[in-house]
C-alpha cells in the first residue's frame, strides 16, 4: 500500500511474521503506525499479518530480510524509507534458539548462530534506526524496542545457556545505547518476557514447554504474545516519553 499522505509514525518490526513480532506489528498498525514486517523465510505468514493489517486499513508491508546478514539489514531499511518513509521506531524482535543442550554439547558454529542473530542483528538494525532518527543526523526522533528475556537472568541450565547469554548481551546493549543517543531524540528500551506461548519453544524441540513450565510461575499459566505487544507499545508510545534505558518483565512474577 502507499505511505498515506501525513501519516508520521513508521516502525519496522523484525520477526515479525509470526508470535510476538506479529502481535506487536498488529497492534502498532491499530495505533497508526504504518508496519514493515520483516520476516526470515516464512513469505506466508508475513503476507497473512499485511493482510490482517491492511483489511483493517492499515499500512504494512512485507520485506524478507536475515537480520544476521549486514546487506539483508541495509536493504531491509532502504525498502522501508522508500515505501513508507521517515523512519520512526524500530523493534529488534528478530531471535533464534537452537534445541535444548548443555554447554558442554555446543559447538562454536551453534553458538554463533545465535549471537549473530540475537545480538548482531539487533545492533546493526538499530545502527541503521539510529542514522535515520537522530536528530545528529537530521532526524526527528524516535524509539526503539529490543526483545529481551527473563532466561537473561535465568540462565537457561540444561537447555539455552547460549539464547540467554544473547539476551544478557542485549540487556547490556540496551542500556548503553540508551545512554549514547538519549540527548539525540532518541529512546531505546527492553521487554523481557518469561514463559509465553509462541512457536519459539517448537524450535527448541520442546514445543509444549510453557505448559510443562507453568506451574513456576506464580501466576501460575503462560503468557500471550499479546500481552508482551501491549509492553512494548507502551514504551514505543508518547506515554513512556521519560523512560529510557529501561526493562519491562512481562513474566508472570517469575
Amino acid at each position: 500500500m502507499p505511505f498515506p499522505s501525513g501519516e508520521k509514525k513508521v516502525l519496522i518490526v523484525t520477526g515479525a511474521s509470526r508470535g510476538i513480532g506479529a502481535a506487536v506489528a498488529r497492534l502498532a498498525a491499530q495505533d497508526g503506525y504504518a508496519v514493515c514486517v520483516g520476516y526470515l523465510g516464512n513469505s506466508a505468514a508475513a503476507d497473512a499479518v499485511v493482510a490482517s493489517i491492511v483489511d483493517r486499513g492499515g499500512v504494512a508491508l512485507a520485506v524478507q530480510a536475515d537480520v544476521a546478514v549486514e546487506r539483508d539489514v541495509v536493504r531491509l531499511f532502504g525498502e522501508v524509507d522508500a515505501s513508507l518513509g521517515k523512519l520512526t521506531a524500530l523493534v529488534n524482535n528478530a531471535g533464534i534458539l537452537e534445541r535444548q543442550s548443555r554447554v558442554e554439547d555446543m559447538d562454536a558454529a551453534r553458538i554463533g548462530r545465535v549471537f549473530a542473530t540475537n545480538v548482531i542483528g539487533s545492533f546493526i538494525c538499530a545502527r541503521e534506526a539510529v542514522r535515520r532518527m537522530s536528530i545528529r543526523h537530521g532526524g526527528a526522533g524516535g524509539a526503539i524496542v529490543n526483545l529481551s528475556s527473563r532466561a537473561s537472568r535465568l540462565g537457561s541450565p540444561g537447555e539455552y545457556v547460549d539464547y540467554a547469554a544473547s539476551k544478557a548481551a542485549i540487556d547490556t546493549f540496551t542500556i548503553g545505547l540508551a545512554k549514547e543517543v538519549a540527548a539525540e531524540g532518541i529512546r531505546v528500551n527492553a521487554v523481557s518476557p518469561g514463559i509465553i506461548y509462541t512457536d519459539i519453544h517448537a524450535s527448541g524441540g520442546d514445543p509444549d514447554r510453557v505448559d510443562r513450565m507453568k506451574d513456576v510461575v506464580p501466576m501460575k499459566r503462560g503468557g500471550t504474545a499479546d500481552e508482551v505487544a501491549r509492553a512494548v507499545l507502551w514504551l514505543l508510545s508518547d506515554d513512556a516519553s521519560y523512560t529510557t534505558g529501561a526493562s519491562i518483565d512481562v513474566a508472570g512474577g517469575r
